[in-house]
């Protein structure tokens, strides 16, 4: 993360906090290592990943070339040819996401297990929850990159059309190796999400508690939950926010924030929103909304869309025109 990033939690969010979290220069120690040192060969990763899709521009002017002239073969092949060395960048994000799901696992197993609670554990195990943090990081800001490239979708439907054609017509198709059919199903069910890391954390946490009945419930949620209130307090506290060298520390922390509500949101029985949730939604939406707009709106529509139960009857109406 590169600056600064002393962040507080407290054993009884209703009172003041006692212990910090560094997520900036936590180290693993001992007990942690085996599972840290998993998820760090995953996270070295994340920033080329990010990378990729960033600098990602698409075959659109190939692929309407060749729609527009149906016949000229060497259109078709130039945007066959475009759109095959994409198809593999698409390949390489969607097995990044199960490399990333398989590693939130590990960490979600770490941080709940008994018998510590889940505050017990965020305090012990604070390179983890670093961890745990940069996932969810780099998960928001690969959605939102995501969700302005519209290319993304037009290059795969395409290359599944023209891959579909040339079998009808016994063409050999340099590339289907790449991605066989099964494959390309399953990627098309991933980007066809709004937001496809979200939903693969989601889908991943929601099967971790349906695996692990043996663990309370509350040993996930709190933990997300406590997370979400790290984040909030170190935001609205002028105190803490003034000792951040770098604007990406406020980025970062909003990221992760609402990466735990969504997380929370869809593993908790009654959600985030409802009055009884361990996190403070308000709070929570009036920190997005202190932000520059442009800055924030990827989050706050990440929250009107990826949420499970913010349109149920017991989200009350404040939250519900706060997020409008």
């Amino acid at each position: 993360m590169g600056n600064l990033l002393k962040v507080l939690t407290c054993t009884d969010l209703e009172q003041g906090p006692n212990f910090f979290l560094d997520f900036e220069n936590a180290q693993p120690t001992e007990s942690e290592k085996e599972i840290y040192n998993q998820v760090n060969v995953v996270l070295k990763d994340a920033e080329g990943i990010l990378e990729d899709l960033q600098s990602y521009r698409g075959a659109g002017h190939e692929i309407r070339e060749a729609i527009q002239h149906p016949a000229d073969e060497k259109l078709q092949e130039k945007a066959w040819g475009a759109v095959v060395p994409l198809v593999g960048k698409l390949k390489k994000f969607y097995e990044f996401s199960q490399r990333l799901e398989a590693a939130l696992r590990g960490l979600l197993g770490a941080l709940t297990s008994t018998p510590y609670s889940p505050t017990q554990h965020l305090e012990r195990e604070q390179a983890l929850a670093k961890q745990f943090a940069e996932i969810l990081h780099f998960t928001l800001r690969f959605d939102e990159l995501k969700m302005t490239n519209p290319a993304i979708q037009n290059d795969f439907s395409y290359y599944r059309r023209t891959l579909s054609r040339m079998r009808i017509n016994n063409v050999p198709a340099e590339g289907e190796n790449e991605v066989n059919n099964e494959l390309a199903n399953r990627m098309s069910l991933f980007y066809a999400e709004a937001t496809p890391m979200l939903k693969t954390l989601s889908d991943a946490t929601t099967k971790f508690v349906s695996e692990n009945k043996n663990l309370p419930i509350e040993n996930t949620t709190d933990c997300l939950s406590t997370m979400a209130s790290v984040c909030r307090v170190m935001l609205e506290t002028p105190e803490y926010r003034s000792r951040f060298t770098n604007e990406e520390t406020v980025s970062f922390c909003l990221r992760v924030m609402v990466g735990v509500i969504i997380l929370y949101d869809h593993v908790h029985p009654v959600g985030a929103f409802a009055k009884t949730s361990k996190i403070d939604m308000k709070g929570c939406i009036k920190v997005l909304k202190d932000q520059p707009p442009s800055s924030v709106e990827g989050l706050l529509n990440a929250l009107r869309y990826t949420t499970k139960h913010l349109n149920d009857e017991t989200t009350s109406k404040q939250i519900k025109s706060m997020l409008q």
